[in-house]
């Protein structure tokens, strides 16, 4: 299942009872967040490519319709990297090397091509469209998405998007830590590799909340009358 080891959701079944401890989801009070489904992370040639990204927009679009429909928040996440050389310093100087570095600036700021969201993502003007700073667009000072999702009554997030590893993976982990309930869409996430990415949802269903095909997620959706 997701490609995780039978361990893994032995592990969580025996904690459980079950494997997943969401049961229903509220639309109202629920958001998909797509993160960096940009140029840069999906278009050949670019220095950040994930080919697997390109083979999940058909399961994002049609998780971002389904919830639409039903009310639910929609959230495409953005990197830019606009004065991360100096504000980020770290990653910059002594993680990437000065290559990597350089690309990344260039390729991910406001305006560039790069930055772009990729172009067959079906996006609506209702939908919100936030930018980041950090991996994780959760942690302070990487964005103003917990704001956004507060200040609508949002108490669940589902999260897809690229890299499942990195980006996806960073949020997740730090939503559940502000108490958001915290869904990973296995296949509407993507990863460098097979095995970065069924590591990741692995450690998620360990200890950061739930992993989900789509079609499973959509069939927890309480009816928005219901839910109203």
């Amino acid at each position: 299942m997701y490609g995780v080891p039978q361990e893994i959701i032995d592990r969580v079944t025996a904690r459980l009872g079950k494997l997943h401890h969401t049961d229903s989801i509220d639309p109202l009070r629920s958001a998909l967040v797509v993160i960096d489904m940009q140029n840069y992370f999906m278009k050949p040639g670019f220095q950040g490519e994930i080919a697997a990204a390109r083979e999940i927009v058909p399961a994002i679009n049609r998780a971002a319709a389904a919830l639409r429909a039903q009310g639910a928040t929609l959230v495409w996440i953005q990197t830019d990297s606009t004065g991360a050389d100096s504000d980020w310093s770290f990653l910059h100087q002594s993680v990437l090397g000065p290559q990597r570095s350089k690309r990344r600036l260039a390729e991910l700021c406001v305006g560039s091509e790069g930055h772009a969201l990729w172009p067959e993502l079906e996006l609506h003007p209702a939908d919100l469209v936030v930018i980041k700073r950090r991996y994780s667009a959760f942690i302070q000072g990487s964005s103003c998405l917990e704001a956004e999702l507060r200040g609508r009554g949002i108490d669940t997030v589902l999260i897809a998007g690229t890299a499942t590893n990195v980006c996806c993976e960073s949020s997740a982990r730090d939503a559940m830590m502000l108490n958001f309930r915290t869904v990973m869409l296995a296949d509407a996430l993507a990863a460098p590799t097979r095995a970065a990415h069924v590591a990741s949802l692995s450690n998620c269903m360990l200890y950061f909340g739930d992993v989900m095909n789509v079609d499973e997620m959509l069939a927890c959706l309480t009816p928005r009358a219901a839910a109203a």
